[in-house]
């Protein structure tokens, strides 16, 4: 269902803005962070129905920040979807087993990326 906020935490100014459009586009609200750190303070702050989690940011990785929203009680049981240059399968399967519930690559398939956040917040997370 649209109108959720969703958090995108990139570090790329142009994959920013593409995420940012198409979800627009599509009836979500976004909040933005361009670090981890700050993306963090977002999650907490603003309460968003799912991150988009780029791996590879500056400062602290995508990996650190997805550890950090599950020890906090207030983040632990937020949807977050990696979104990531990281296309082998072996990847695939670390981001996973990691504690993602969804996995992206760049550059996104706009219809792929679309139907995958509809389904990562249809999915339980309730922990």
């Amino acid at each position: 269902m649209a109108g959720e906020l969703i958090l995108i935490i990139e570090d790329n100014e142009n994959n920013l803005k593409l995420v940012r459009d198409v979800l627009q586009f599509n009836g979500y609200q976004t909040a933005e962070a361009m670090t981890a750190e700050d993306g963090l303070i977002l999650a907490r702050s603003q309460h968003p129905a799912l991150i988009l989690l780029d791996i590879q940011l500056p400062g602290m990785d995508g990996f650190a920040a997805l550890r950090q929203l599950r020890a906090d009680p207030i983040t632990k049981s937020t949807r977050v979807m990696a979104v990531t240059a990281s296309a082998m399968e072996q990847d695939r399967q670390k981001i996973l087993e990691a504690g993602f519930d969804g996995y992206m690559t760049k550059p996104i398939n706009v219809k792929k990326f679309t139907e995958e956040i509809r389904t990562v917040l249809a999915s339980d997370r309730g922990m």
